[in-house]
C-alpha cells in the first residue's frame, strides 16, 4: 500500500453543480445481472439496496457499498450519485446501493443504524449473491461519506447498531472507506467556513439539515453530534481510508477532512490514510468523477481489497 501525505490535484473549472441536488436516475439498462429494491430491514420501506454484479465472473466480488448524500434530507440509492461507484463493475467489483432513513422520518441515530444493518446483511448473504464478505468498502459523498466514514471508524460500537434489524452474527466492520467532501465535526462547520469565505455559516441554525437530522439545534446538544462524528471512535483497527475534497467547497468547508485526516493519521499512521485536495473544486462536480480520479480511487481499492 502506498504512502501518501497530502496531494493537490490542480483544476480550475468552476463549480458546476451540487452532489446531494442531483435527482436525475442512473440508466442501468447495460446491466445484465442486477436484484433491485430488496429490503435489508424491516423497520421502513426505506431500507432497501440494490445489488449489481460484474456481467461476467462467478466471484466471490470484493464489494463496494454505496451510499448517497442528500443532506440527510433527500437522494436516493439509483440517483446519479452512483454513477462513479457503478464503475468499478469494470474493475471487478460488486456494487451495493443502499437507502436508508432520511431525517424526515427518523432522526440520527436511525440512519447510521440502517447503514450498518446493511454492511451486516450483505455479509450474510454473500454466499447467494457471490459477495466475498471480508472484502467490503464503504464509498459515499457528503453526508453518504459521514455515514461512510462514521461506520469505518465506529466497527462494532454497539451504540450505534440495532441489531433487532437482523442479522445480528454478522459484524459490520469494512476493510475501506472512500470519503468524499463529508462532514465530520458538524459544530466546527460555520467557524470554518467564516475562515474560509466559501459559503454561508449556517449550519447551526435550528432548521438546518444538521440540526434535522440530529433532532434539535447542533449546538443545544453537543453529546449527540459527538456521537455522529466520525472522529469520536477512531482506533488502531480501523479500516483504510481515502479522503477527497474540494479547496473551495461552499457546504462542506474543507478543513472538515484535513482534521479528519490528521487525526487517522495520528492512530492509522500514513500508509493507511490518503487526502487529496482538489484545487480550486467545489462540492461535488465533473472533477470528482474524471478517469484519472477514478483511477485514484479504484487504485486505492484494489490495493485494500485485491
Amino acid at each position: 500500500m502506498r504512502s501518501v501525505t497530502i496531494i493537490l490535484i490542480a483544476s480550475f473549472s468552476v463549480f458546476t453543480s451540487v452532489l446531494f441536488s442531483q435527482t436525475a436516475l442512473v440508466d442501468l439498462s447495460n446491466i445484465k445481472r442486477k436484484w433491485l429494491d430488496i429490503p435489508y430491514a424491516n423497520l421502513s420501506p426505506a431500507e432497501k439496496l440494490d445489488i449489481y454484479l460484474p456481467d461476467d465472473g462467478d466471484g466471490p466480488f470484493p464489494v463496494i457499498i454505496s451510499i448517497h448524500g442528500g443532506g440527510f434530507m433527500f437522494g436516493d440509492k439509483a440517483d446519479e450519485q452512483l454513477n462513479p461507484m457503478l464503475k468499478g463493475l469494470n474493475h471487478g467489483y460488486a456494487i451495493v446501493s443502499i437507502n436508508y432513513r432520511m431525517s424526515g422520518e427518523a432522526i440520527f441515530p436511525a440512519n447510521i443504524n440502517d447503514v450498518k444493518a446493511a454492511i451486516r446483511w450483505v455479509k450474510a448473504n454473500a454466499a447467494e449473491y457471490k459477495f466475498s464478505p471480508k472484502r467490503i468498502a464503504l464509498w459515499g459523498g457528503s453526508a453518504g461519506a459521514n455515514l461512510a466514514a462514521l461506520a469505518g471508524t465506529s466497527g462494532d460500537v454497539k451504540e450505534l447498531e440495532d441489531m433487532s434489524m437482523g442479522n445480528a452474527k454478522q459484524s459490520s466492520r469494512v476493510m475501506a472507506v472512500v470519503d468524499w467532501f463529508g462532514p465530520t465535526n458538524f459544530l466546527l462547520m460555520d467557524e470554518q467556513l467564516k475562515e474560509t469565505g466559501n459559503g454561508k455559516p449556517d449550519k447551526s441554525e435550528a432548521n438546518s439539515m444538521l440540526s434535522k437530522v440530529l433532532g434539535q439545534k447542533i449546538t443545544e446538544i453537543p453529546e449527540k453530534v459527538k456521537m455522529a462524528n466520525p472522529e469520536s471512535y477512531i482506533t488502531s483497527d480501523d479500516p483504510a481510508f481515502l479522503i477527497q475534497h474540494g479547496t473551495k467547497d461552499p457546504i462542506v468547508p474543507t478543513q472538515q477532512s484535513v482534521l479528519f485526516y490528521e487525526k487517522l493519521v495520528k492512530v492509522l499512521g500514513k500508509e493507511k490514510v490518503t487526502l487529496h485536495l482538489l484545487e480550486g473544486v467545489q462540492h461535488g462536480g465533473k472533477e470528482f468523477e474524471t478517469p484519472e480520479n477514478l483511477q485514484i480511487v479504484f487504485s486505492f481499492l484494489d490495493k485494500i481489497l485485491k
